[in-house]
């Protein structure tokens, strides 16, 4: 997006790693990428199947207010995380979908909309629970917030050790991703 600062929104249900892809996409900007970044979360009562999201404010300086007051981009891995969220969007930001989980409405405004089977690539690499990697990869390489190598790092020092081959592969399945 080639902004000095950017306010995202991933959105979906407890389970689909939702508050763990604020983390990452955080971890990346700040420890990989030298840029600052701030993260809120929030979710329903329910531990899983409960609507929740994470808010992150990515910024090249300082960020003096951390949380999402109009989002630039969207990542709604969910219909009523989608439906929730939609309204907050920049009449000019980016909306990424699973395309399989949200139908969108027509856009408003400039809205840019990019869909990517996220889901269906993660049961097709073994495992539905990675399907938030394979949209990390999608997200990192249609916003280019963050850099390749500095999510591939995050990625690989946020899951277990005998997982990283795999969420690796789920990354660059979503990074390489025809939009």
């Amino acid at each position: 997006m080639g902004v000095k600062m950017a306010e995202i929104r991933f959105a979906g249900y407890g389970g689909q790693g939702i508050i763990r892809s604020g983390i990452i996409v955080g971890k990346a900007a700040a420890i990989y990428d030298n840029k600052f970044a701030t993260m809120n979360q929030s979710f329903g009562p329910e531990a899983r199947g409960g609507a929740c999201s994470s808010q992150l404010v990515l910024s090249e300086s300082k960020v003096l207010y951390p949380y999402v007051t109009v989002s630039d981009v969207l990542v709604a891995m969910s219909q009523a995380g989608y439906e929730k969220f939609e309204p907050e969007l920049s009449e000019e930001g980016l909306l990424l979908i699973d395309e399989d989980l949200v139908k969108p409405k027509p856009p408003r405004g400039r809205i840019k909309v990019f869909s990517i089977p996220a889901t269906r690539f993660a049961e097709e690499l073994g495992n539905r629970i990675i399907a938030n990697v394979v949209m990390l990869g999608f997200f990192t390489a249609v916003t280019k917030l963050v850099s390749k190598e500095g999510m591939e790092k995050a990625v690989a020092d946020s899951v277990p050790k005998r997982f990283v081959k795999l969420n690796l592969e789920a990354f660059n399945r979503g990074y390489h991703y025809k939009r």
